[in-house]
């Protein structure tokens, strides 16, 4: 892909209408898929490599990880390429070279702080794990301007191939170097060659070379967008590891891998559906944000079918999560089951919230992203502080209050600058919440009135139990959705949805109406306006009338 046009403009897509709405939803499908696949990569990897290492050596590169991700995601500028709407060559050169300059500064000052985080954690190997983490914040920089312009010209195709790639490859390297003996520089392994995979296949797929710095109008605002998002993540980061900080200062290497493993699975459904869509989100929504009525409609659609999928799939993952990873890790890792029952109910929050993110970024109001960033650190950094005295199941049940407190003033202050109040928000959520809640505790008790498979030992009981309770809890789920709508109409819309992401799909027929009670989501034709109050009466959009 050349990005830009012989004048240096950005060679634009669709700017609204049908072939925007057509390019999300499609952008979308891709990104799904490409993270289910990623998905079975890395459970298939976690599944070999739980066997063929120890918890410790999981323990002692999340030490370091912890720290090195912090400084190698460099949020922001990817936002920066997507939202800016008039994005020339220059532009894009001077942030390549802002991005690159603090790569090279960052990779240098954390390679020097390894005898500094030996100190702190008393284990002398972190030392040249930090040197040799380091290198992936310089390979990061280096290429995320590019794949922010792959992800502005909606080729999420590309960028998903290359992602699922770059991750077969490091996966295949950590498993080599496991069977080897290498013990934790295997994972060290894996880790810098999915980083430099991906930033080689960045510059492959988009054939754009960076000119040399130069006076350009908006390279100002461009570097404080980037700043205040990367301020934002840099607060965000800590409030999500501050936990490991802690954990792995006050009970050791050991402790710190079974909670890792723990967070990872309560991470997961965010970490692959929800978060990897917002290059999607933010190039739909940003189209709009100068038409707060469409962007307000077209954001509650989205956030009832996340909010659809996040409730759900946390409910169900608290019901099994103790055998999800006895049967993917083995039964040395009970103590991670133990600690993910308390995470679990966290879940759906955790899913929802991702989607604040969404706002902030469209609209370009990045200072107040990371101001409110302060506060959920401050409120979750407390909340920390005062479970630590219970172990890691203290921190995990701190976890899911921070969420549960945290999400309604998140969406209160997101909303402000685009007049959505608390209320539509509630109105769209509290029915899915309500329904995981009654599908949860069903299925909570006929398992326990009929507990037959519990007595299966090993992973053939792990997995049976693992597949009933998913089912009957999807079965009591789908059905209270149904009776507390008052109507089919989301599971249609998921329906719809799910078609219209798959390549040459014809649409659905027209869901029928029903007037006997309230639906969250109608047919895109009608577009009125939004209401001051409830979810909006049509919710059609760009993200395909819900994601």
């Amino acid at each position: 892909m050349k990005p830009f046009d012989e004048s240096g403009r950005f060679q634009t897509i669709a700017n609204g209408g049908a072939e925007l709405r057509r390019l999300a939803v499609k952008g979308a499908g891709v990104t799904v898929f490409s993270q289910g696949v990623i998905l079975a990569v890395q459970i298939a990897a976690t599944v070999v490599l739980a066997r063929l290492l120890m918890p410790h050596d999981f323990g002692i590169v999340a030490m370091v990880s912890t720290f090195s991700l912090l400084l190698t995601s460099f949020p922001g500028f990817t936002e920066a390429v997507l939202q800016k709407e008039d994005l020339t060559h220059s532009l894009a050169s001077n942030l390549f070279w802002i991005s690159a300059a603090v790569g090279v500064i960052l990779t240098a000052a954390f390679a020097g702080a390894g005898s500094l985080l030996a100190w702190f954690y008393g284990d002398p190997r972190v030392v040249t794990v930090a040197v040799a983490l380091s290198f992936q914040i310089l390979f990061n920089g280096i290429s995320i301007v590019h794949q922010g312009l792959l992800q502005r010209a909606m080729r999420f195709s590309v960028v998903s191939v290359n992602e699922i790639l770059a991750r077969v490859l490091s996966v295949t390297v950590s498993i080599v170097c496991a069977l080897a003996g290498w013990e934790y520089w295997a994972l060290v392994a894996g880790i810098l060659v999915f980083t430099l995979s991906r930033t080689v296949g960045a510059w492959y797929l988009c054939q754009w070379m960076p000119g040399l710095p130069r006076r350009a109008t908006g390279t100002g605002s461009l570097a404080r967008y980037a700043r205040n998002v990367y301020g934002r993540y840099n607060v965000d980061y800590l409030a999500h590891n501050m936990d490991n900080v802690l954990v792995g200062w006050r009970f050791g290497a050991a402790p710190l891998g079974f909670y890792k493993k723990a967070y990872d699975l309560f991470a997961l459904p965010a970490n692959q559906l929800a978060r990897p869509l917002t290059a999607v989100a933010v190039s739909a929504l940003s189209r709009f944000k100068d038409d707060p009525a469409r962007y307000r409609r077209y954001l509650l659609s989205a956030l009832a079918v996340t909010a659809f999928v996040g409730m759900g799939l946390g409910a169900d993952l608290t019901l099994t999560g103790k055998d999800v990873i006895r049967f993917l890790l083995g039964s040395k890792w009970a103590p991670s089951g133990r600690i993910f029952t308390f995470l679990g109910l966290g879940i759906g929050f955790m899913f929802v919230h991702a989607t604040i993110d969404w706002i902030h970024l469209s609209i370009g109001t990045t200072d107040r992203y990371f101001r409110w960033g302060l506060v959920e650190l401050s409120v979750t950094g407390l909340l920390f502080i005062l479970a630590l005295p219970w172990g890691p199941e203290g921190i995990a049940i701190a976890w899911t209050v921070s969420y549960a407190i945290l999400i309604l003033p998140a969406f209160w202050y997101a909303g402000k600058p685009i007049c959505l109040s608390v209320s539509p928000v509630i109105s769209v959520v509290w029915r899915y919440m309500l329904a995981a809640a009654i599908g949860g505790w069903t299925s909570l008790v006929a398992i326990r009135l009929f507990p037959s498979l519990g007595a299966l030992p090993g992973v053939p009981g792990a997995f049976a139990r693992i597949v009933s309770d998913s089912l009957l809890f999807g079965v009591l789920y789908l059905g209270a959705v149904v009776l507390l709508h008052g109507s089919w109409a989301p599971l249609y819309q998921v329906a719809k949805l799910t078609r219209e992401m798959l390549p040459s799909v014809r649409p659905l027929r027209p869901a029928p109406s029903d007037a006997a009670g309230p639906a969250t989501v109608l047919p895109a034709q009608e577009e009125p306006s939004l209401p001051n109050q409830g979810i909006p009466a049509g919710v059609g959009g760009p993200l395909g009338e819900g994601l």
